[in-house]
Parts: structure tokens; sequence; C-alpha cells
């Protein structure tokens, strides 16, 4: 372990090099995701299930608190919901408004309660909010409080990962990628727990047990806060709070273009975990050497994917560096869009399948997992990695929640189409989400020598 000290004699954390040559916050802030996620995937592999076979059915629906106004309001706009489209605006909305919220938390972060109290705020509120999952009645209630927990939470601890690095630090997009990989851990490791023990045992038992998760993240983080970079909300030694200078404008700019473009990937990339979710259980033969795989297991395989691909592609990314040949972030985000693009044709092709009168195998689906997973690599720590280097140090939280913002839109695009899956047919359904992930590649292709030449750094 190295250290040094900063100009205020404090701890210097942007030096140390103790985890794979990263920073030791790393570790502490990768394993409160590793657990943060195993609650948010784990309950998240349950919503869509959920819903359609038990809470929005009738007998059950009547149970939850606020529905009738809920729904009521819903169908105003769209009309008349079946149960399969009621989830799905449910599963987007809420999805939705995890990835919007963190605007808010990233602002609380920067300039009022500081990074590292609205963490451990949003902690307490997402482990309170799987808690009340476990309880019928308190369904709506139980996603209003993860929203406002996971917005406290996301942005800013993906702005300390961030603060972990000197601005020109070569390390950044490696270090976001391993904290990518904790928390695809946890990704991988929650549908397998608390899936199976909410499909095979009971829905809240599999709540509770993602609640227990939240409550081993905020353990995590409150054992590292040594190691943690400070909060930019307090001033260190004569050293004034940063603010906007000239030119911050052009770089918010182009940061919010970059993220636009990413967009397209993501609507594509999170129909996986809600509709493709029953039309692998209605479609697929999902046997394995005679054992019937339960249909949660499906989205471990993101999880899994992730985790095996991530030492791969900073391998590969560290080579071609050693070689002068890696491709920028830009040309790393629109690969990524393609990849997604080519993942939702291996579904058209298995839909093409089945409309032969087929059953198509699994191993459509597991390409599908597997391309998907190498193109969330290439392009959201990425994404994350450039927005902390580019971002204006005054606003650095709040260009993080705009990061989320974009998966904002993108989960409520995610749920709208997904409500139009029963009167459309698969083939068009998934080439659809193939064109979407596509425009993003071309989108990159098309502005990438402006955008590339702002947010594009100086090697140190």
């Amino acid at each position: 372990m190295t250290t040094s000290t900063d100009a205020t004699g404090l701890p210097d954390i942007t030096a140390t090099r103790d985890l794979m040559g990263h920073p030791r916050g790393l570790l502490y802030l990768s394993f409160t995701e590793v657990w943060e996620r195993f609650s948010f995937y784990g309950m998240q592999a349950l919503l869509v299930l959920y819903m359609v076979d038990q809470a929005l059915q009738p007998g059950h629906v009547e149970a939850i608190a606020g529905m009738p106004v809920f729904r009521a309001g819903l169908e105003s706009v769209f009309g008349p919901l079946s149960i399969q489209a009621l989830s799905s605006q449910i599963f987007g909305l809420y999805t939705a408004f995890v990835y919007f919220t963190p605007v808010i938390g990233g602002w609380i972060g920067d300039q009022v309660l500081g990074q590292k109290r609205t963490v451990i705020l949003g902690a307490v509120l997402m482990a309170l909010g799987h808690l009340l999952m476990a309880f019928e009645v308190s369904f709506l209630i139980a996603l209003l409080v993860l929203i406002l927990g996971s917005g406290c939470l996301k942005g800013n601890i993906s702005a300390q990962v961030g603060a972990l690095y000197g601005k020109t630090d070569s390390r950044r997009t490696r270090g976001f990628s391993l904290f990518n990989l904790g928390i695809n851990v946890g990704a991988f490791l929650a549908p397998l727990a608390c899936g199976t023990v909410g499909e095979l045992y009971g829905w809240h038992y599999g709540f509770g047990l993602a609640a227990a998760g939240m409550v081993a993240a905020l353990i995590t983080y409150l054992a590292g806060g040594r190691h943690l970079p400070p909060d930019t909300l307090k001033s260190r030694g004569t050293e004034k709070r940063p603010s906007l200078a000239p030119g911050d404008g052009k770089i918010i700019l182009a940061l919010v273009g970059m993220l636009v473009l990413g967009t397209f990937f993501s609507t594509a990339y999170a129909q996986e975990f809600n509709v493709m979710t029953l039309w692998y259980r209605e479609t697929t033969d999902r046997h394995i050497l005679g054992f019937q795989t339960p249909v949660t297991w499906l989205p471990a395989l993101d999880g899994l994917f992730i985790v095996a691909f991530t030492p791969l592609a900073i391998r590969l990314w560290r080579n071609q560096e050693a070689r002068g040949t890696e491709p920028s972030d830009l040309v790393k985000i629109g690969w990524g869009s393609l990849m997604g693009a080519a993942g939702m044709v291996c579904l058209v092709v298995a839909s093409l399948i089945v409309a032969g009168g087929g059953k198509p195998s699994l191993l459509w689906s597991v390409a599908c997992f597997a391309l998907f997973a190498l193109g969330f690599i290439y392009t959201w720590p990425t994404t994350l990695a450039l927005c902390s280097r580019a971002a204006p140090s005054a606003i650095g939280g709040v260009v993080m929640g705009l990061a989320f913002l974009t998966s904002f839109v993108s989960n409520y695009l995610c749920g709208l189409l997904g409500s139009y899956y029963e009167k459309m047919e698969p083939v068009s359904f998934w080439g659809l989400h193939a064109a979407i992930s596509l425009a993003g590649a071309i989108g990159v292709l098309a502005f990438y020598r402006p955008l590339n030449q702002i947010l594009q750094p100086t090697p140190s």
C-alpha cells in the first residue's frame, strides 16, 4: 500500500493503489454495490412474475393500497389494460423512476447532506422498501420508498468511485469496470437466491431476502468510511467549493448528447427483465438434462456473463492502450449498441422458430444475454467513467444523476413498449427492439467527431 497527502495534509486517496492497482475505497464501494444490486435484482427478478401470477389477479389486487386510483390514472391515458399490460406499465414506471430520482439525490449529495450521508439515507430507505414488499397491502408504497432510496444512493456512490481518481488518471474507466464487476456479482446471485426462494417457496420470502441484502450493503459501506473520498460539500482547509467555469456549458451539452445516444441501447436492454421473462416462460424449452430450470434463473445470466466478460474486456483494453489502439469512450458505446442489436436478433430468430411450430432451445436466450452483457460492459461503465471525468467538479453528483436519468427514459419506454407485447407478433416485437439498439450505434457514428473533440481527454 502506498499513500501520500494532499495540500491540506489529509490522505490523498487518489494516490493509493491497493486493489489490483486501484484505491482501497473501490473495494468497499464495489462490495456495497454487490449487496445493493443483490437486493435490487433479487426483487426485480420476481416483480413481473409476482404481479402477473398473484398481485394483480382478482382477489389480490383489491388489497393493494392505492391501486384503484393508480390503475384508473393509467387507463385514463392508455385505455383498458390487461394484467400483463398493467404489470409492464408498473415495471416500466418503477424502474424508470429508480433512475430519475438520482438527479435529485445527486443535488442533495452535492448541496445539502454530502454524498456519504445521502448514500446512508438511501440504503436505509431501500432496506425498508424491500421489507414492505413482503406485504401485499403496501406494494405500491414499497415501490415508492425503493425509488426514493435508490435516488439517494445511485448517483452519489458512482460519483464517489469517480472521486477516487484524478481527472486524467487512465485507471478510471477500468476502475468503473471493476466497480461494475462487483455490481454484477450481486446481479448474478440475486435471481438464483431471491428468485428461487420467491418462485418456489413464496414471493414474500424472496422479497424479505432482498431486504437482508440491503442491510448487508449498509454495513459494508459504513465499514469502509475512512477509505472513501471526502464530501465535496465540506470545504477542506481554505479550499473553496468549486463552481462552474467558462466553457463548462459546452461540456455539459456534449455529455447530454452522449447520454441520449446511450439511451437506445438501454431501452432494448431493459426489456430482458420485463417482457422477455414472460416470452421465455411461454415459448422456450427450459429443460437441461431433464431438469426444468426456474424462470427466475434467466435474469441471472446477465450478471453471470458480465462477471465473466469484464476481466476479458479490461485485459483487451489494457493491451490496446499499450499498443495505442484502445478505442475512445464514444466508440466503445457505439460497439455496445451494435452488440445489443445482435442480441435482439437472436430473439427474432427464436420467434421465427415458434412461428413455424417449433420450440426454440434456451441457447437463443443465452446468446441474447451474452451479447447484451458484452454490450453493457462497453456502454455503461464507460458512460459513468466519461461522466465522472468530464463533468465540472461543482456538479459531479448532478451529472451522475443525469447519467441515470437516461435509464429513466429507457426503462419507461421499455414498460410502454412492453404493454404492446400481446398486440404484436413476437418477431415484430423483438425486431423493433433490435432496430432501436442499432439506432444508437448509427447515432454514435453520426455525431462522433464533435462530441469526441469535447469529451476525449488528453492522456496523462
